[in-house]
């Protein structure tokens, strides 16, 4: 990485443009993921707030900037955005949401056996099948779009007046 006067330059191949078949069959999926969570019942903000803490697990920054502004576009209110890293730690969440989370983290993480099964105890408790597999396949997905966008180290640009 070289710096010039605007800024470090990144060496980084942009996976998503280098090769847009791929990336396009990704983009097809998350299309369909939306779909499933919808027909779920799940709504837009529970979703973006999977592909927050999703997001604050893996550190991508990028997903972290988009996914912010669509929860926020979703009715997401900033105080919960800003304890979402913390959520165990507030009484902000319902127990459809933590147990959402929860099973979220597993997916992100899921070598820890017990961690997964405590978490999928818990959506049991809260959720239908119907949205377990929805939250699942949310997580998968942008756990993919999170790795696409750490690896071309995509940026995140300044947005004035926000």
């Amino acid at each position: 990485m070289s710096d010039t006067a605007a800024g470090p330059v990144s060496k980084r191949v942009f996976i998503d443009k280098q090769s847009p078949k791929a990336y396009h069959a990704l983009t097809e999926t998350a299309e369909a993921v939306r779909a499933v969570a919808a027909d779920a019942g799940l709504d837009r903000t529970l979703v973006e707030l999977i592909n927050l803490r999703v997001s604050q697990v893996n550190g991508c920054a990028y997903c972290l900037d988009v996914h912010t502004r669509a929860a926020l576009r979703a009715g997401e209110t900033t105080q919960r955005l800003g304890v979402l890293a913390a959520w165990r730690d507030t009484e902000l969440f319902t127990a459809r949401e933590r147990a959402a989370l929860a099973l979220a983290e597993a997916a992100t993480e899921p070598a820890n056996a017990a961690v997964q099964e405590n978490a999928y105890d818990a959506a049991r408790q809260a959720l239908t099948d119907d949205e377990i597999s929805a939250v699942i396949w949310v997580a998968i997905t942008i756990n993919a779009f999170n790795r696409v966008s750490i690896m071309s180290k995509h940026p995140v640009r300044l947005i004035p007046h926000q």
